[in-house]
């Protein structure tokens, strides 16, 4: 993996980010670092510094829905903010649904390496101090870093935006304070995945989710198997794999042994899902039918269709 632990400006992911993003791209504009024009004209069209405006577009393009060169809307970003006469499922993140896809589409990541995607896909901590994980993620920045890796300074830059990003902000009792927008809640928050318990001390527990809905848990499954068989006809992974590997829907939703297990039980009642698993005799295996795999949007579409659609 290469390092990404720069670029947000320490900005977290706030609320009409991406849509912004999205929408200025949609009016043929830019969002490139490298080029002043583009920059100066980003800053009067959306209205930001120009700090923010590398905030976002490195929101947008870390979590896949621009391309890095900054003037292309991905397939994703089209699917869910709109594009082209395409009309977005959810360009304004009303709906928790599209807070955990995004949380996905931002973890499920092979090729670069940043704090977060260090935190879900290879810390083992669920009760941490801050410091302690620092060290924890420095030290493995150094095994799992192709090439120049970033200094201890960076790596710490990137842990407190990631935690702004997935906390909560303790708000301050001032009227001044409270009406300030950095103290807007970043939408990743709203996933109760990480708490701030003050001090310097996290929580992050492994658990069953409820709130994890069923449609982002199949689609991220699919993925997931699509990337581990890659190349090859296989459509079968093991429970171990889908709950412990990098980038496996077990660690990037912080599913517990029991809450994978929830999770596949339901995936096997949900209508036309393909979804079936075997937990017998020592062996946990896991199949999804290839045209489920195939047809992996049909799961994120009946989110947005109203079809939570079960048995």
């Amino acid at each position: 993996m290469k390092a990404k632990f720069t670029g947000h400006d320490t900005f977290p992911l706030r609320y009409g980010w991406l849509h912004k993003a999205i929408n200025h791209l949609n009016n043929n504009k830019k969002l490139l670092a490298s080029n002043e024009n583009s920059t100066r004209e980003a800053i009067v069209e959306l209205g930001v510094g120009k700090n923010m405006v590398n905030g976002i577009r490195y929101w947008a393009e870390c979590s896949g829905v621009i391309e890095s060169d900054g003037e292309t809307v991905t397939d994703k970003g089209a699917y869910l903010f709109g594009s082209s006469g395409i009309v977005g499922k959810d360009p304004y993140l009303e709906q928790t649904e599209s807070v955990w896809l995004l949380h996905f589409w931002l973890n499920f990541n092979f090729d670069f390496l940043t704090a977060y995607r260090y935190f879900f896909n290879y810390s083992n901590v669920q009760h941490f101090e801050k410091s302690k994980l620092l060290d924890d993620c420095y030290e493995d920045v150094q095994r799992l870093v192709k090439g120049s890796v970033p200094n201890e300074t960076t790596v710490k830059k990137d842990l407190d935006c990631f935690l702004n990003t997935y906390c909560h902000k303790q708000k301050k009792s001032t009227i001044k304070d409270s009406i300030n927008e950095d103290y807007f809640s970043s939408p990743l928050s709203e996933l109760n995945l990480l708490q701030d318990n003050g001090g310097g001390f996290y929580v992050s527990d492994l658990g069953e989710r409820p709130d994890l809905p069923i449609e982002v848990f199949i689609y991220a499954s699919i993925k997931f198997i699509e990337a581990e068989t890659e190349g090859s006809n296989i459509n079968t992974i093991s429970f171990d794999a889908l709950l412990t590997k990098p980038c496996s829907p077990g660690r990037i939703f912080r599913l517990s042994e029991s809450g994978l297990g929830q999770k596949l039980d339901e995936a096997q009642t949900y209508k036309n899902s393909g979804v079936t698993w075997v937990d017998s005799l020592g062996l946990r295996q896991i199949k999804i039918e290839k045209k489920s795999i195939k047809n992996s949007n049909n799961f994120l579409d009946a989110i947005y269709a109203g079809g939570h659609q079960h048995d």
